[in-house]
């Protein structure tokens, strides 16, 4: 994992969960993760994969950037944002550089990797995890004020929304930053798949939730999580018709459990969890998601 984690489930609108406001120590702390991942699967690939067969990768959070509008500036901040985002991390594991963006906005802030260095971590990955959850509108905002203090959120040069011309991107969950886009899976898939040599991909992270405080009978009836499952698988089968090299998929998550900032206040399950006595009621999502599971086996 990047340490990074879906924008809302840790408060934070731009998928990072550091709450620095340093300009060059969020770059520091990504470079030795990077430095660090490099040298375990290094050292897996040399000394164990050889007897265990298995295979070692990154889990990254990718939430689709749409451009608000179709104009030039709107485009290139949605294009700022994904690399801040995915590209902080996955472009120097494809490439072994940081992206073209991040060299020319932080500069002399971003580390730099040796020869030897670049030669460790360009292909550190058998696959690549996908944590997807929801899409954010981003425009560019000239009359945004120059920032008094560098950071690495001011540095994306980018302001998000979560509507436009007084419509929401989609149907929003119990979470103020998670909205039903389906599009969006198909989006995220689609461009690591163009941008990164269509690595293989799992969607490691997936789903909605509902509040805390739901009773249990509302609660087992989650037909909007069957169709937030069901519009997301969809759109997900398309990205691998398309060619997306995608060789599995996380709902998140089975149980309603203790979620990041907001504790008891947010149930993702397909389970519902009664909180005062921890048993357990399968919602209609799980039983829809058994059915799926037997229609595509018998398939």
């Amino acid at each position: 994992d990047d340490g990074s984690h879906a924008p809302g489930r840790c408060s934070k609108p731009y998928g990072n969960c550091s709450e620095g406001n340093s300009g060059t120590e969020p770059y520091i702390v990504a470079h030795n993760i990077l430095l660090s991942h490099a040298s375990a699967v290094q050292k897996y690939r040399e000394e164990y994969q050889g007897v265990q067969g298995g295979r070692i990768g990154i889990v990254l959070d990718f939430t689709w950037y749409q451009p608000l509008t179709r104009g030039k500036a709107d485009n290139y901040a949605a294009q700022r944002a994904r690399d801040f985002n995915i590209g902080w991390f996955l472009h120097p594991i494809t490439y072994g550089e940081y992206p073209r963006t991040l060299q020319e906005i932080v500069d002399e802030r971003l580390p730099k990797f040796t020869k030897e260095e670049v030669k460790m971590v360009k292909g550190s990955i058998d696959f690549v995890g996908i944590n997807h959850y929801t899409s954010n509108y981003v425009y560019y905002d000239a009359n945004r004020p120059k920032p008094e203090v560098l950071a690495y959120n001011m540095d994306w040069n980018a302001s998000f929304t979560y509507g436009k011309n007084g419509v929401p991107i989609g149907p929003r969950a119990h979470s103020s930053w998670l909205y039903n886009v389906p599009s969006g899976i198909y989006n995220v898939i689609m461009y690591v798949k163009e941008r990164y040599g269509n690595p293989s991909m799992i969607v490691s992270e997936n789903g909605m939730d509902d509040p805390g405080n739901v009773t249990l009978v509302d609660g087992l009836y989650d037909n909007h999580r069957i169709d937030y499952y069901r519009t997301y698988l969809s759109n997900l089968k398309n990205a691998v018709d398309d060619g997306a090299n995608v060789k599995g998929y996380f709902a998140w998550s089975l149980l309603d459990n203790f979620e990041w900032r907001l504790g008891y206040t947010s149930r993702f399950g397909i389970v519902y969890v009664d909180h005062k006595t921890l048993n357990r009621y399968p919602k209609m999502s799980a039983y829809w998601f058994k059915q799926l599971c037997e229609k595509t086996i018998k398939h």
